[in-house]
């Protein structure tokens, strides 16, 4: 590591931070919010990410307009990343394993009002779904809870070796911070434009540009999508309607739900918070009416529709009408109604108007003429215009409209004590090593900056006592599943895996990501043998030896020798949690 850049690692926070730069875990994250962008900042160094520029599916595509790019983002993420939350790959921990890491520095009763599987449930929702059930937990002690560790590219790439998959994969936080890359790689939309957004149980970015873009796991949602009542909206909008913003994200820092002080700045904070709030209200009109019977279908049963099909005056029920909408590629919006209409078998029309059922041409008609007038003057109108023996269904179906129409997010209270973490000068112009170069220069004045190089695994300019740590405590699916099996037998199995790491250059894996993925580098093999043999026995001393293309590995009068391509030159000594390094 550079001499004339030391970080206090005998600072217990400072050495759980860094640490925590490799494993990265939701409960990492949330712990250490300054974790978050350096996340983006590693995929954006990374060679793999800039290689998509290459790619023929992106040809040109800095020459289209927003919309267009950000679909091709979108289309090539689907298409090469799936969704993945299991409980087996990155393993298990405990909460009081986590609680005696963190309890030193962080106030757990906090953790626990706003960490779902700390216990906080927040709204209703949390027990509809039961959390521990909902994410397999159930049949653990109520103590077990996910590490959940967040995915570079490089590591999301990597499922495609793992049996059962055919592409990468990532959790939710791993595919916003690609995402957030991508567009800023591929997509050349500024980063000052892109905010991530965490909930307890989710992680989406919103994108500042035209009327505002959130994208939601592998997918994407502009604003008129957000109210187009799909499966694919509902299941977008779910985290903004349940959950508290947990953290926001940006180039210039981040602002916390806990903390008092903040790193973001504060113009672009406020920037954020107006155009966030802007993308999630909309006018009542007869589309959106429209949209929220398609998303709350419970209501669609009260109305139906009169049409003039070839001269005679018809009716149809709303809910036969989605029907409908399964099979045609038109749907009961205004604009495309009467194509959807004359795909209608004649059957499932009425030559006179349906009993019971409102007619939805008289509350369009209502709608038309409603600019500028508030939800309750149309519920009123509403009422007039059906009865009073629709009173009662028509106020709670507006209740439900004004959620559908009007969400206020629970972000972050701006009223923080804002800091400047000195902000990364990053731009579209810039080429992946004039990035490269100014994050390594900008470590001295920046902890973004160091974090990234962390978080980056970029060996051969950091300290390696943070990734020994996150190696030998925090990676427990390969000791698990090697349990049962002696030193040589495992010795045995590594030096059949290919010599093959899933970082190019100087970056290091962890044991868990050579495990899961069947390869590894010489160093990356040593570091999984020493795992196991510190976690069989911990009162084992274990050295690693690493001379450029040479690894030697010693402990208990035994060595173990592997081949690296790693052009590194090491000497460490593990015993207990005592890390000597030359």
């Amino acid at each position: 590591m550079d001499s004339t850049f030391i970080i206090d690692f005998s600072d217990k926070k400072i050495l759980e931070k860094y640490s925590s730069a490799f494993t990265l875990s939701d409960m990492e994250i949330f712990i250490f919010p300054e974790l978050f962008y350096p996340l983006i900042l590693a995929d954006i160094m990374s060679p793999e990410l800039w290689r998509w520029r290459e790619d023929p599916w992106f040809k040109d595509i800095e020459k289209k307009g927003f919309t267009v790019k950000a679909n091709r983002i979108k289309q090539y993420i689907i298409q090469n990343y799936v969704f993945n939350l299991d409980l087996s790959t990155w393993g298990l921990t405990s909460k009081s394993a986590e609680i005696a890491r963190f309890s030193d520095f962080y106030d757990m009763d906090m953790l626990k009002q706003s960490n779902a599987l700390f216990g906080y449930e927040g709204d209703k929702y949390y027990f509809d779904i039961d959390i521990r059930k909902h994410f397999g937990l159930d049949k653990y002690d109520s103590d077990i809870i996910p590490y959940w560790k967040t995915e570079t590219i490089e590591a999301m790439g990597a499922f495609r070796y793992k049996e059962n998959f055919k592409t990468g994969a990532g959790e939710c936080v791993s595919l916003s911070a690609l995402y957030a890359a991508a567009m800023f790689v591929v997509g050349r939309v500024p980063l000052e434009k892109i905010f991530l957004i965490a909930t307890p149980l989710h992680s989406q970015n919103f994108i500042i540009e035209k009327d505002g873009l959130i994208t939601n796991n592998r997918r994407i949602v502009t604003k008129n999508m957000w109210y187009n009542g799909t499966s694919l909206s509902e299941r977008a909008r779910r985290a903004m309607e349940n959950e508290k913003v947990t953290i926001v994200s940006h180039i210039s820092g981040y602002i916390h739900i806990i903390y008092q002080e903040a790193t973001i700045d504060q113009t672009a904070y406020e920037l954020f918070s107006e155009k966030l709030r802007e993308f999630l209200v909309t006018e009542l009109t007869s589309l959106i009416f429209i949209n929220f019977l398609r998303f709350k279908s419970k209501y669609k049963t009260l109305f139906q529709y009169r049409c003039d099909c070839s001269g005679t005056v018809r009716y149809i029920s709303l809910e036969k009408m989605f029907e409908y909408e399964h099979s045609s590629r038109f749907n009961v919006s205004p604009e495309s109604r009467g194509s959807l209409v004359k795909e209608i078998e004649g059957e499932d029309f009425h030559l006179s108007p349906i009993q019971w059922k409102i007619m939805l041409n008289d509350i369009e008609g209502i709608l038309i003429k409603s600019s500028g007038k508030s939800l309750k003057e149309i519920e009123i109108e509403f009422i007039k215009k059906t009865g009073t023996e629709y009173e009662e269904i028509i106020q709670e179906m507006f209740k439900e409209l004004n959620d559908f129409i009007f969400i206020d997010p629970r972000i972050p209270d701006g009223e923080k004590k804002f800091t400047t973490s000195g902000k990364l000068d990053i731009t579209i112009e810039n080429s992946r090593e004039e990035i490269i170069d100014l994050i390594t220069r900008n470590q001295v004045n920046s902890e973004t900056a160091q974090l990234a190089l962390y978080v980056y695994r970029q060996m051969d300019v950091i300290d390696w006592r943070p990734f020994i740590k996150a190696a030998i405590e925090r990676n427990p699916v390969s000791f698990t599943e090697l349990y049962e099996k002696n030193n040589y037998e495992v010795y045995s199995l590594l030096k059949e895996l290919p010599v093959e790491s899933i970082y190019e250059g100087n970056r290091l894996a962890l044991p868990d990501e050579v495990w899961n993925f069947k390869r590894g580098d010489g160093i990356e093999k040593a570091f999984l043998l020493a795992d196991f043999l510190l976690h069989k026995d911990k009162s084992s001393t274990v050295s690693i030896e690493i001379e450029n293309n040479k690894v030697l590995l010693s402990s208990g009068g035994h060595e173990f020798h592997f081949t690296s391509h790693k052009t590194l030159r090491k000497s460490v000594l593990i015993k207990g949690t005592d890390y000597k390094i030359v």
